[in-house]
């Protein structure tokens, strides 16, 4: 069986792969999350899962395969970080009511010189949410580490999201069943 290394800290993703009974090992990415001013918006989280996967491969010195991603939240074509603090997953959540986003998560699998990378894009749409609803998700589940300020498979998923058009597992933060046709390819 052919090595893969996850180059992610995420326990979403680790939990995704285990999902697909996917044999892999961690090893999480050193590599800045930042990327040209000018990038067009879906190809932000493409260009930042290639930096963390090619860090790992520069790492090593066999031929593993190695998957990398990474997930941004964009409203009307604005990129929407993980938040800074309470106060601004607050304000995030606040923008995000009542309106439709996209979830674009962008995945790189590497393969010695062999590269498949990919972006998948999850239309997501919040019912009015009262500020009461959001600080009671931002105080109980802390959505510090999370693209937009929330995970949909949380409470405010549960009770917040009025639709979504697309792969729900991309909005957790991999397109899992993409990744393993995907990865079909390069074995």
């Amino acid at each position: 069986m052919q090595k893969i290394i996850l180059a992610s800290q995420s326990p979403r993703r680790k939990q995704l792969l285990e999902w697909a009974e996917i044999n892999f090992e961690v090893e999480v990415s050193a590599a800045e999350e930042i990327y040209p001013e000018d990038l067009p918006t879906k190809e932000i989280p493409v260009f930042i899962a290639r930096t963390k996967a090619k860090a790992i491969q520069q790492k090593r010195n066999d031929d593993a395969i190695i998957i990398a991603a990474d997930t941004i939240v964009a409203l009307n074509n604005k990129v929407i970080t993980k938040p800074a603090d309470r106060n601004d997953a607050i304000a995030i959540l606040q923008s995000l009511s009542g309106k439709k986003h996209e979830v674009i998560t962008g995945v790189v699998l590497l393969k010695g010189t062999n590269e498949i990378s990919f972006a998948d894009i999850t239309q997501v749409e919040f019912h009015h949410l009262t500020d009461e609803q959001i600080i009671f998700y931002v105080d109980n589940y802390k959505p510090y580490d999370k693209a937009g300020a929330y995970a949909i498979q949380e409470w405010i998923g549960v009770v917040g999201i009025k639709s979504i058009n697309g792969d729900f597992y991309n909005v957790m933060g991999l397109p899992i069943s993409r990744v393993v046709q995907q990865l079909h390819t390069l074995f």
